[in-house]
């Protein structure tokens, strides 16, 4: 699986299971997906990274901060050419 459709499926993983997972009290906690399956949730984003590159190595896996209203971030930055 392509990382680009790795991620998509990630993502409609953790839409899919986001009530649930509020419904447990999860709310700020970091859950880690892989593929259709919600592994665990941790405490710390780096609890949930560690326990993903522990289980998964260098496989996609996605680590989510559990929120009811998803934060959208935007970065903006200029790209320049590269010069030789």
């Amino acid at each position: 699986m392509k990382v680009e459709e790795s991620l998509i499926a990630e993502n409609m993983t953790y839409e899919r299971e986001k009530a649930n997972l509020l419904a447990a009290g999860d709310e700020g906690r970091f859950v880690l997906i892989h593929g259709d399956d919600v592994v665990g949730v941790w405490g710390t984003y780096e609890d949930a990274l560690r326990e993903g590159y522990g289980r998964f190595g260098l496989s996609p896996f996605m680590v989510k901060q559990i929120q009811s209203i998803d934060r959208v971030q935007f970065i903006a930055h200029e790209v320049s050419r590269c010069r030789s």
